[in-house]
């Protein structure tokens, strides 16, 4: 079953053509917004000419879920604004956000900026806000994003009037671990959708990051923001800085610093990512090499700076880059032999991506039953992100709309948990 036969199985009346008709609509405004024409569209997603004029008349509809998703990745718009039939969010509600929003909101230590006489006391030492900063990031990197949510704002109000009110001998320390909550604060809002708070946040970072004087942490703010701006749809940005971040990087870094080499690495794959978003097959390819070079000098599988980098990360991205491109002979492959033992055991996020990849190749060759074991894998070790993760929430859509009970049971029960419908 296609995307808009599920219609017209629900109503025999002729509601399946109207829902083509919808999507068709729909896909052309959005093209005609891009300033694409059909052909430059159709040659984009490897379909023909005639096959787009058909289903912008309504006369067929879309076949393939990653040609859906294609479609909207092209036209920068989500998936759910180029289906006819939306049954309520598909993206689970991050109540943290309002908390965090409301503490960037505070502008906390911003009178000591106008009158330096005036200072605004925080009991807590910095000893106190590291082993805080360092908490909120291992619970980001095992998924338990509604519990770093809640303890991101304290951390941001606390790091705000620190870096202000500090002594000078304290000054830079302060900013830089400024500059490393916002990094956090940045990264757990973009996984869980609020990507245009993330930026926010993101940006945030690389100021305070400037007043640390610290380079590699402005860099490491470049590589946040590269995965926002993926999220904003703007995967031509995140190209952009991403590069433009490594290139700077590569003239200046010691080869034999981690720390360094995890950045640069870790940026060579938001690059991918965006190359991928944008289908450009033989810039991925090229970056896929740039990352493995510094994965290769870097020795193993690191978690510096926080970015997980390393040679397993480097095919986790060759993973993705596959299911991005709907190659799913080759995503099947990368993933079924992939192994990801040598990932610090805190890495429940990275582990789990894997199989939400895989989730995604298997339901391209339409194995629902492979995909929907899979998504319970994946569920099994991270919830949370099977309940934030919008690509997920996507193909749980469509599993269901496509549903064949007998052969997957736990189908339902999953994408209720995971506020599908």
């Amino acid at each position: 079953m296609n995307f808009t036969e599920s219609a017209e199985t629900n109503s025999r009346g002729g509601t399946g053509m109207e829902a083509r008709k919808e999507i068709g609509q729909r896909i052309a405004r959005a093209r005609k917004r891009r300033g694409l024409s059909q052909r430059v569209l159709a040659e984009l997603i490897g379909r023909s000419e005639s096959w787009l004029s058909q289903v912008e008349r309504g006369q067929r509809g879309v076949d393939s879920h990653a040609v859906l998703g294609n479609l909207a990745s092209i036209l920068g718009v989500p998936v759910a604004n180029l289906t006819a039939s939306e049954a309520g969010n598909t993206m689970a509600e991050y109540s943290a956000a309002a908390k965090i929003r409301q503490a960037m909101m505070g502008y906390d230590g911003l009178a000591s900026l106008i009158d330096p006489r005036h200072i605004e006391a925080t009991h807590e030492s910095l000893t106190w806000l590291s082993d805080e900063l360092r908490t909120v990031n291992r619970l980001y990197q095992a998924t338990r994003y509604d519990e770093a949510g809640n303890r991101l704002p304290g951390l941001i109000i606390t790091t705000e009037i620190a870096s202000r009110n500090a002594p000078v001998s304290q000054r830079r320390a302060c900013n830089t671990l400024r500059a490393l909550t916002y990094h956090s604060t940045a990264t757990t809002l973009s996984r869980v959708g609020e990507a245009e708070l993330a930026w926010t946040a993101g940006d945030r970072s690389l100021w305070a990051a400037e007043d640390a004087e610290k380079p590699v942490l402005a860099a490491v703010s470049a590589y946040r923001l590269g995965y926002i701006f993926v999220r904003l749809n703007e995967p031509e940005k995140a190209l952009q800085i991403a590069v433009r971040a490594a290139e700077a990087l590569e003239r200046s870094f010691k080869r034999s610093d981690p720390e360094h080499l995890s950045v640069l690495g870790g940026l060579y794959l938001v690059a991918v990512t965006a190359a991928a978003t944008r289908f450009d097959r033989a810039a991925v390819d090229a970056l896929l090499r740039q990352a493995r070079r510094v994965a290769d000098l870097l020795g193993g599988d690191r978690n510096d700076l926080w970015t997980a980098f390393g040679p397993t990360n480097v095919t986790i991205h060759e993973l993705s880059a596959a299911v991005t491109f709907a190659d799913a002979k080759q995503a099947i492959s990368i993933g079924e032999r992939m192994d990801v033992s040598h990932l610090a055991s805190g890495l429940l996020g990275r582990r789990t991506q894997v199989h939400l990849d895989l989730a995604r190749a298997y339901a391209v060759q339409r194995k629902d039953a492979a995909s929907v074991n899979t998504l319970l894998a994946a569920e099994r070790t991270s919830p949370e992100l099977v309940r934030y993760d919008t690509r997920t929430a996507e193909l749980l859509a469509q599993l269901v709309k496509r549903e064949h009970r007998p052969s997957t049971p736990e189908l339902r029960g999953l994408a209720h948990r995971a506020g599908v419908i």
